[in-house]
């Protein structure tokens, strides 16, 4: 099953800023129940409230200040202060990490901001996709669903080890290890790695 967002909508959000959303899980890899969009979970040490938006719940996780500091160099703060909804796949700081050395702070030079910019939005789809419609994709997908991010790209979500695994066009696999975490305007799916764009 493929999700690809309406094109002109998605145009639409494109200009409007509405990029980016963030949020997670009270399950550990996508294989669980999800949490009910109105409960309150924990990421980073901190409470992810559902009536706020993912700005304001992603600036207390202390495991997603690299994120933080990226979706502000990109000028994204606003864009993810909207209504949504979208779906953020948020990598950790240790997912950025692992990047070669210098990587990143190369990427939040204003003069690599169209870069960055890919880079994150390569993690986001449009609408609120939880944890239950990426199984049930996967399962009507015979065992794999493409997702087509706000940046144009696809990630392809499979199943390892009871593990929602997000394949990027270059091959490199990012593992949910918590998702369904709801916020005002969409969700987030915190995972391992990096996804980047082809």
């Amino acid at each position: 099953m493929t999700f690809t967002p309406n094109r002109a909508a998605l145009m639409a959000a494109l200009a409007a800023g509405a990029l980016l959303t963030a949020a997670c899980t009270t399950t550990d890899d996508m294989g669980g129940a999800s949490a009910a969009s109105n409960a309150t979970v924990m990421v980073g040490g901190a409470a992810m409230y559902p009536n706020r938006t993912i700005v304001e719940n992603a600036v207390n996780s202390a495991d997603h200040t690299t994120l933080v500091a990226a979706v502000t160099a990109a000028g994204l703060v606003e864009t993810l202060s909207g209504p949504g909804p979208f779906t953020v796949f948020a990598p950790t700081n240790a997912a950025f990490a692992r990047l070669p050395a210098g990587t990143v702070e190369s990427l939040v030079q204003p003069a690599n901001r169209a870069t960055l910019t890919r880079i994150l939005t390569a993690h986001v789809v449009a609408g609120r996709v939880s944890a239950s419609d990426v199984l049930a994709a996967i399962q009507a997908g015979g065992g794999r669903a493409s997702l087509t991010t706000v940046s144009g790209d696809t990630l392809v979500a499979t199943l390892e080890g009871g593990s929602v695994i997000l394949t990027d066009e270059n091959g490199g696999k990012a593992r949910v290890t918590q998702a369904d975490v709801f916020q005002s305007n969409g969700v987030i799916h915190v995972t391992d790695a990096v996804s980047l764009p082809n």
